[in-house]
C-alpha cells in the first residue's frame, strides 16, 4: 500500500535543502527593526563623534610651477620694467607744438608740472632760449627745484634729471644726435615716455616698434 503524505520521509525531504544550506552557509542575521534614533546616534552620511578629521593636505609647488612668490618679488625688484612709451604723428615742423599740446593735456589730467620734462631735437624751446640767458646755473637750478615743466635741449639730456614723464619733440636736428638722444630720453623717464615726430625715425632709433 502506498505511502501516504503524513509520513516521516516526506518531512524529512522537505526538511532536507534547509539542513543543507544550515550545514554549509549561516543562516542569515535578522535585521533591526527601526526605532527612534538617539542625538549620539549619527545621521546618515555623516560622520559621528570621534577624532578630528584631519585637515587638507598642503599643497606642493610643482616642479614646473616656477619659482616662489618670494623670488618672484625679488626679480621684480632687481628689473625695473621701463616706462610706456607713446608715439605721436608729427612733421618736424609741427613736433614743437605737439609736445606742448601733449604737456597741457598732461596737465589737465593731473599730472604734476615738475613731473615733467620736455626735450627738443632741432631748435631749442623759446622758455629755455630765454631762461639761459641768464646763466647755465640758474638754468638748470630751475630743473633741481622740480617746481614746474623743465625744457631742454636733447643733447643735453646727460644732464637732465629723471622725472616721472618725459615728452620729445622731434623738431629736427641730426639724424644721429635724435638716434643717439631718444634712448636716453626713455632711461630718463620712470613711466611715460612721449615721442612726437616721425614714426619710422622714432622706432629706429629706439631699436623696436612702439
Amino acid at each position: 500500500m502506498p505511502l501516504i503524505p503524513e509520513e516521516p520521509q516526506i518531512h524529512e525531504s522537505a526538511q532536507g535543502p534547509r539542513a543543507a544550506t544550515a550545514a554549509g552557509h549561516p543562516a542569515p542575521t535578522p535585521r533591526p527593526v527601526p526605532g527612534p534614533r538617539s542625538a549620539a546616534s549619527p545621521r546618515p552620511g555623516r560622520p559621528g563623534p570621534g577624532p578630528a578629521r584631519p585637515g587638507p593636505p598642503v599643497p606642493r609647488p610643482h616642479p614646473g610651477a616656477g619659482p616662489s612668490p618670494s623670488s618672484r618679488s625679488e626679480n621684480r625688484s632687481e628689473q625695473r620694467p621701463g616706462p610706456q612709451i607713446q608715439v605721436i604723428p608729427a612733421s618736424p615742423d609741427g613736433a614743437l607744438d605737439a609736445a606742448e599740446e601733449a604737456v597741457d593735456l598732461l596737465l589737465e589730467t593731473g599730472r604734476a608740472p615738475g613731473d615733467v620734462l620736455v626735450l627738443t631735437t632741432g631748435e631749442q624751446h623759446p622758455w629755455a632760449a630765454h631762461e639761459l640767458s641768464f646763466g647755465d646755473a640758474a638754468y638748470w637750478a630751475q630743473q633741481d627745484a622740480h617746481d614746474d615743466v623743465f625744457f631742454a635741449d636733447a643733447a643735453a639730456v646727460e644732464r637732465a634729471s629723471a622725472r616721472p614723464v618725459v615728452v620729445v619733440a622731434v623738431n629736427g636736428g641730426a639724424e644721429e644726435a635724435t638716434a643717439r638722444a631718444l634712448p636716453l630720453a626713455k632711461g630718463r623717464a620712470t613711466a611715460l615716455l612721449i615721442v612726437c615726430g616721425d614714426p619710422g625715425r622714432i622706432n629706429t632709433a629706439l631699436g623696436a616698434v612702439v
